[in-house]
């Protein structure tokens, strides 16, 4: 069996004097994708956040590799990518040069593998159109064109469905099939009707805070 990328033990997170989930335990494998499910302020996000190293309010352990995550935050976050339900760009940047701070820190990239990556979710033609002028959908392609360059082997992604038409969705879909095949690992959680043959399913409890 691999050996998994991310494990969680006994994870415990209060919030408001609230816990949302406590003794949760997780183990996030290579070519494996998991969808976190649960009703609203049952902690989806937050969770996402804590494995992805955003949110430090909780309890428990956080391995990479079988190693402590904090001891190597700065290897696992060469290696993570995360995107959270909001699409994340700067709206006076242009999709080009959005793509181009996403990866700067990272990998950069000559510009036709960005435009190639923008024209795949549907952008082309939009690359030099201040993000602020385009719809909200077109708004989430620029984040989502980061998926199709991305070689991190752990993606943590937020309602990655949101704001997309049906023709995003299905390619969405065949990205994260692909994605999974391939070997790489992903933590999902979505309102969309997502179903891949590797899916594997947590599910958080309930709760009223819908703030998450």
């Amino acid at each position: 069996m691999s050996e998994p990328l991310l494990q969680a033990v006994n994870l415990q997170c209060e919030r408001a004097d609230r816990t949302l989930f406590r003794d949760l335990s997780l183990s996030i494998l290579p070519g494996t994708l998991t969808r976190v499910e649960g009703p609203n302020g049952s902690g989806k996000t937050t969770l996402l956040r804590i494995l992805a190293g955003l949110n430090d309010s909780y309890s428990g352990d956080l391995l990479w590799r079988g190693k402590s995550r904090h001891a190597y935050r700065e290897e696992f976050l060469r290696n993570m990518l995360y995107l959270g339900h909001r699409p994340g760009i700067k709206p006076l940047l242009t999709p080009m040069e959005n793509l181009r701070a996403l990866m700067a820190g990272r990998r950069p990239l000559p510009d036709k593998v960005l435009w190639q990556a923008l024209e795949g979710t549907g952008l082309g033609g939009f690359q030099n159109v201040p993000s602020r002028n385009l719809s909200a959908g077109q708004q989430r392609r620029v984040a989502l064109a980061r998926l199709l360059i991305a070689d991190e082997p752990l993606w943590i992604l937020d309602e990655v469905f949101t704001a997309i038409d049906r023709h995003g969705v299905a390619a969405l879909e065949r990205l994260l099939q692909e994605r999974v095949e391939s070997g790489g690992a992903i933590v999902v959680t979505t309102h969309h009707d997502l179903y891949l043959p590797s899916m594997h399913r947590i599910t958080l409890g309930g709760g009223d805070d819908h703030g998450l």
